[in-house]
């Protein structure tokens, strides 16, 4: 099944979307990461069709979406929480399941304890927390600050094999996929990953409270929660999970052996363990 492409309004920005399964199915929305875009979910989303209808923003400044003209204000966690709330108002969604990937699952908290508390029923946080390991953040920063540019596509995959080994994506054409959903061409014709760089600038700005303590608003979260760690993270330490697992909504903890920041969620074993959560 192939998603439909989609376009909205959101918080005053063109937002892209892709949608698989039927209209009148159960709702799930699906949040990448922060350098990210909403093909990462091509293949979960693809298993889940038959039961869901998914749903799957490019975040602005990111993939298909619009890039912000006003970075250090829109390039934050609150206004993409407020876009995905005018997504929901638009959409009609009354009720829905939440799967946010890193920078999507702090999304998804920011929702789950707020403005949709009363709507999400599950929510998956992929390998993200209430407090984050500093070190991760400037991992992430040396690599999106200053993305390098390529001649040739496989050029380009080689590169984000090297950025993304944490992922543990599972198949040389996943591997290949990633690279063909993640390219853009800069006007003297090379190829560079598909994002603004400006998101990097404006998470350097504002690390201080990337890596703060959200712990007030985890434990605001009533919905059933999941939380999937990758055995190996360096952003969500064992020590947070754990705590998650106790306070709040008293997190379900599954860790994926041999697995970075953040799992792909492209293997059976990986969707299985989320659908059948998103079932309870």
């Amino acid at each position: 099944m192939k998603p439909q492409s989609h376009y909205l309004t959101l918080g005053g920005r063109s937002v892209h979307l892709l949608e698989w399964g039927r209209a009148d199915a159960p709702a799930v929305i699906l949040w990448h990461g922060f350098a990210r875009n909403a093909h990462d979910f091509d293949d979960f989303a693809q298993a889940l069709a038959p039961h869901y209808r998914l749903i799957a923003p490019d975040t602005i400044g990111r993939g298909l979406s619009e890039w912000s003209p006003e970075p250090d204000s829109e390039y934050t966690v609150p206004f993409y929480a407020r876009q995905a709330v005018e997504l929901v108002e638009q959409w009609k969604l009354t009720q829905l399941r939440w799967v946010g990937t890193s920078m999507g699952g702090l999304i998804g908290m920011a929702v789950a304890a707020g403005p949709l508390k009363d709507r999400i029923s599950h929510l998956v946080l992929n390998d993200v927390g209430p407090a984050i390991a500093p070190g991760a953040v400037e991992r992430i920063l040396q690599y999106a600050g200053t993305p390098p540019s390529f001649a040739t596509l496989p050029e380009l995959e080689q590169y984000f094999r090297t950025i993304y080994a944490p992922f543990g994506i599972a198949s040389d054409a996943g591997w290949r996929k990633l690279a063909e959903t993640s390219a853009r061409r800069l006007p003297d014709g090379r190829l560079t990953p598909h994002y603004d760089p400006q998101i990097a600038a404006v998470m350097a700005k504002q690390a201080a409270t990337v890596t703060g303590d959200a712990w007030p608003l985890y434990e605001q979260i009533s919905a059933k929660t999941l939380l999937l760690r990758g055995a190996v993270s360096d952003l969500l330490s064992a020590e947070t999970a754990t705590q998650m697992t106790q306070r709040g909504p008293r997190a379900r903890r599954i860790d994926i052996p041999g697995i970075g920041h953040a799992p792909a969620l492209d293997t059976p074993e990986q969707i299985g363990i989320v659908a059948e959560f998103l079932s309870l």
